[in-house]
């Protein structure tokens, strides 16, 4: 009798499992058979030992081998006629009650993928962000890097004022007791800069190599540090050091720091407006992908699997521990992380997954091999060999099928976009890079 698939609730189903005792002992004597003739037994030679030990030794796990394999048979073939597709790993159970002699029985729980309909597209609203890029963006730009390479000269007899790198030794107590992080010696910040608390930067703003001062603070309510967070705190600071910027003339040897090996400031120039053009290009499509994946999210509404969503939620939780790491944090691997906050989004994440993968079959969408090229050429034109990097790119399977689910990506928004509503937006070059 065929088993019959039970549904529960939502996504989850259950169905019950049996196989013949005789046909999992048939099977486990036949693989400790072959076992024995190869196996090494204290006291015995190679292949020599009796079957009776290599079942004492043995038995068990070729026994849960046997049993997991012909239920997983069985389940296999209820789902193949089901026509259903199993999202997650399915959790077997043991049954007694109600079980024939010579037969074991389980049930198994799963969940199943969704029936995933695709919304009208034409009723969707999305934005499709534009830019334009002129000598004024380029200017931002090179002014940009010109700060980057920064040189400070210390300068005496004059007070610190925002732009400044100021060096100072500090030290901070919270009712008159010393607290950790609170004090150090030649550290240096840039004023204006925002690495400290305002509270700070206005007590250094004025003084001078050889000042001394003492100030309170009060940490805010919402500070990283629990210890200190909301209480005042007492400072006392000496500036060992006021040094003043100074910008980096656009000349040969400023092109020659930013690659550009002859020197040349006109090719620089070119180098830096295809970059930035290739960069607001890139960020600019990123909004509008981000406009048409939030139109579609909003759009449809269906059960999600929550097997999909607990590895969708431990992927992103790995991502902060790998990131909270790089940056120094010593428990990074142990710190609590609000999961109850990050599974919106991971919810989110697997629904967009399932409708773009529908939308993709429907659609017969592919990344084309000339779309995947010119992709990767686009990206190889910010590295010194472009060559080689096309060259690796396509050679290296891995790297190509990144880059065609990438184009894959672009092809489902170009789909959307041919059949929304659509609002062209120009974004602000400050705004799209970040910098405002």
């Amino acid at each position: 009798m065929q088993p019959v698939v039970e549904k529960l609730s939502g996504l989850e189903r259950r169905v019950d499992l049996t196989v013949l005792v005789a046909d999992v002992e048939k099977e486990v004597q036949a693989q400790l058979k072959r076992i024995a003739r190869t196996a090494k037994v204290q006291g015995f030679r190679p292949g020599k030992a009796p079957l009776s030990i290599i079942e004492r030794s043995h038995g068990p796990s070729v026994r849960y081998e046997v049993i997991n394999t012909q239920i997983g048979k069985s389940l296999d073939k209820v789902i193949e006629e089901a026509d259903l597709r199993l999202a997650g790993a399915p959790v077997l159970e043991p049954k007694v009650e109600g079980v024939e002699d010579g037969v074991m029985a389980f049930s198994a729980t799963f969940e199943v993928y969704p029936e995933v309909a695709i919304p009208d597209l034409g009723a969707l609203e999305v934005v499709r962000s534009t830019v334009e890029i002129g000598d004024a963006e380029v200017d931002k730009t090179v002014a940009i890097l010109r700060q980057q390479r920064t040189v400070f000269r210390p300068v005496e007899g004059r007070v610190a004022q925002d732009g400044d790198r100021v060096t100072l030794d500090f030290a901070g107590t919270i009712d008159s007791v010393a607290f950790e992080g609170g004090t150090a010696e030649d550290f240096p910040f840039v004023l204006g800069q925002g690495r400290m608390l305002p509270e700070f930067e206005l007590a250094v703003q004025g003084m001078q190599a050889g000042d001394e001062k003492t100030f309170p603070l009060k940490f805010p309510d919402d500070y990283g540090s629990p210890d200190v967070a909301g209480k005042e705190a007492e400072f006392t600071i000496k500036v060992k050091e006021v040094a003043e910027p100074e910008l980096p003339e656009l000349d040969a040897d400023f092109a020659r720091a930013l690659g550009q090996a002859e020197g040349d400031v006109e090719a620089l120039m070119l180098e830096i407006r295809g970059n930035v053009e290739r960069e607001a290009r890139a960020r600019a499509r990123n909004r509008t992908k981000a406009s048409v994946m939030d139109a579609l999210a909003a759009a449809c509404a269906f059960d999600l699997p929550k097997a999909l969503v607990d590895s969708e939620l431990q992927e992103r939780i790995k991502a902060m521990r790998e990131e909270l790491t790089q940056r120094g944090l010593p428990n990074a691997d142990t710190i609590d992380l609000p999961e109850d906050q990050l599974r919106p989004e991971a919810e989110r994440r697997v629904r967009l997954g399932l409708l773009v993968g529908e939308l993709i079959r429907q659609a017969e969408l592919k990344a084309r091999p000339e779309q995947v090229r010119a992709r990767i050429e686009e990206f190889a034109q910010s590295y010194e060999q472009p060559a080689q990097v096309v060259a690796y790119y396509l050679s290296d399977k891995q790297r190509r099928a990144e880059i065609e689910s990438f184009v894959l990506e672009d092809n489902v928004v170009d789909h959307v976009l041919g059949v929304a509503k659509v609002t062209d937006e120009a974004v602000d070059f400050d705004t799209l890079m970040g910098t405002r």
